[in-house]
């Protein structure tokens, strides 16, 4: 058997589905932020055991879960609220064999949907998400969308994950996104600072699809007019425009993210040189 991690914040709304697509587990963790809605309600009420912890950033409160959780088996499925397992998913775990050696962890294929019910198959830049894991051998780095680091060697898995991002609305996508581009920006700034360093080889040619899309972001990052080219590699390269109009403006969407990211890094930056330069004024006064 597989246990079924949950993370959640105020998912009342999605969490009942979401819950109803792992029903064939008996040991579901809800892992809560100190929802001030229905969902432990709920949670509880589908008889998954809830464990609350006040969020900080994804990493470490990811990494903490599956540290203290007690899973009660040797695998997990880790998934979000607006997310759903699939029938054919449903039907590649139930033939799982969970005492295998050979692989610490699994990709799994997320289908992303937009809010007509559109699969955005073009538009998507990362399907594949180490998903299934042994938790003992899985970590996570990164403020936001953090990156896997598993122990070990990793396998895919057939079936899909479907995900509803826009489940809440175009609203609740860009406040989101607001948030998740501060963290983006305070990752960018800590990387410069601490002149990290990324492979065009890796970014490139990389085996494993985790470590290629870090190297992939660190390096796009570097570069100047990224909501430009963003649009660009999405609707021309990826052909986002065979998935029709919700293609486009998921494209559209994703640029203007990467705006926020790249106005919210210049503001920390300017943040940054007024604190220093406050410094240098102090230490000037004090040496007068």
């Amino acid at each position: 058997m597989i246990s079924v991690l949950i993370l959640t914040k105020n998912e009342e709304q999605d969490l009942p589905e979401c819950l109803k697509s792992v029903a064939w587990c008996d040991d579901i963790h809800v892992f809560d932020s100190y929802s001030d809605d229905r969902t432990v309600e709920i949670a509880e009420a589908a008889n998954a055991r809830v464990t609350q912890r006040k969020f900080d950033n994804w990493s470490a409160h990811q990494n903490w879960g599956l540290a203290n959780i007690p899973f009660k088996y040797s695998w997990v499925l880790y998934i979000d609220a607006d997310e759903r397992v699939s029938s054919s998913l449903y039907e590649s775990l139930k033939a799982f064999d969970t005492t295998r050696t050979d692989v610490v962890a699994l990709e799994i294929q997320r289908r992303d949907f937009a809010w007509d019910g559109t699969w955005l198959k073009h538009a998507q830049i990362s399907p594949y998400y180490l998903r299934l894991f042994r938790p003992d051998k899985m970590r996570y780095e990164r403020l936001v969308n953090p990156v896997s680091l598993p122990d070990g060697p990793t396998a895919r898995m057939a079936g899909f994950l479907d995900h509803y991002p826009f489940s809440k609305g175009f609203r609740f996508w860009l406040q989101r996104h607001l948030g998740y581009a501060d963290m983006e920006a305070a990752t960018h700034l800590a990387n410069m600072k601490g002149a990290t360093s990324f492979s065009v080889q890796k970014a490139m040619f990389g085996k494993d699809f985790t470590e290629k899309r870090f190297h992939q972001k660190g390096l796009f990052y570097q570069m100047p007019g990224r909501p430009v080219i963003k649009w660009l590699y999405m609707v021309v390269w990826r052909r986002a425009f065979l998935d029709g109009g919700a293609g486009v403006t998921y494209s559209t969407l994703q640029a203007i993210y990467e705006y926020f990211i790249v106005m919210r890094t210049k503001e920390l930056m300017k943040q940054q040189q007024l604190k220093a330069n406050k410094i240098v004024a102090r230490v000037s006064v004090t040496a007068d």
